[in-house]
């Protein structure tokens, strides 16, 4: 695995793209990462070419990457999902537990200090996309970024928070590991932020600042949310997980094994990649190994990717 990447640059319209690539490499298995698709569709067809970057055929795993996005213009700073953390309890993702990172390095190579962060989005609440909300400060988890307004999605609430009673959350089939986990990124995550009376809780779609809209995509989880931006007539779309790989673009019906609800999911999915084709909206995923950003066309019953560099 690779540590510490790097930061990117794009330049869209009057807003400046930054990405924060704290690391990427092998998650797992690329048949238990999206379990619907057979192996064969890796590496044939739309999907093609995606070695080295999204999956290595030697062993065939998913490659994927943890990374921050920064939207900068009009005197705001908006960090889009903040990673793992430093040092939490993740014992049911053994990948993420006790981790130790450069995040904070990596905003300071970017140009941002925590204090200069006016926004923090997170498209739902998965350990892997709030663990850098808070921070370890005097014997308590604290806000990472002091000036912040953090948007949540409010349907979150009823699932995460761990007095919820969500049906999903309850169930037989739930694993009790992964249901503590649940508990633990709330309480250690989402919940100083609450406390501090940082956060905002939001549905339907919510506007952030000019050119910013928060809009609903549930099904990954109850409250999963894309942000769209746009200036000057250029257009992107933060989407979160409702890609985990570009095979995807090519098979969007297929979920990732991290979806909950399976119709829901392919439903957002397929509605998103259709804007983004119709409308020439820049697609910027939340786990993308290699370059970052795409811009997709229709292709058959999926879409294909011209990769921004």
């Amino acid at each position: 695995m690779t540590e510490g990447m790097t930061v990117e640059r794009i330049v869209l319209g009057d807003l400046e793209i930054v990405r924060v690539l704290e690391w990427r490499g092998p998650f797992g298995p690329a048949a238990r990462i999206v379990p619907d698709l057979a192996e064969h569709a890796w590496h044939t067809g739309a999907a093609g070419d995606l070695a080295p970057d999204h999956y290595d055929p030697t062993d065939g795993s998913y490659v994927g990457a943890l990374q921050t996005w920064v939207v900068r213009g009009g005197g705001r700073t908006v960090l889009v999902d903040t990673g793992v953390g430093d040092g939490r309890h993740r014992p049911a993702t053994p990948m993420f537990h006790q981790r130790r990172g450069r995040f904070l390095e990596l905003l300071a190579e970017a140009g941002v200090r925590p204090e200069q962060v006016d926004a923090v989005v997170n498209t739902h609440l998965h350990a892997d996309h709030v663990g850098w909300n808070t921070r370890w400060q005097d014997g308590n988890w604290a806000p990472t970024f002091p000036n912040a307004v953090y948007y949540l999605p409010a349907a979150h609430r009823a699932f995460f928070d761990p007095g919820a009673a969500h049906p999903a959350r309850t169930g037989d089939a739930v694993d009790p590991a992964h249901r503590a986990e649940w508990d633990q990124v709330f309480t250690d995550s989402v919940a100083p932020v609450l406390a501090a009376g940082q956060g905002v809780e939001w549905s339907g779609t919510r506007r952030i600042g000019a050119g910013l809209v928060l809009e609903e995509a549930p099904g990954h989880t109850p409250g999963s949310s894309v942000l769209r931006l746009e200036s000057h007539g250029r257009r992107a779309v933060f989407v979160g997980d409702l890609l985990h790989s570009p095979v995807q673009l090519a098979h969007p019906s297929c979920n990732s094994c991290f979806c909950l609800d399976a119709a829901q999911a392919a439903a957002s999915r397929l509605r998103i990649l259709e804007r983004a084709a119709d409308q020439r909206e820049l697609v910027l995923p939340a786990h993308f190994a290699g370059p970052g950003a795409a811009r997709v066309t229709r292709s058959g019953a999926g879409f294909a990717a011209r990769w921004e560099r």
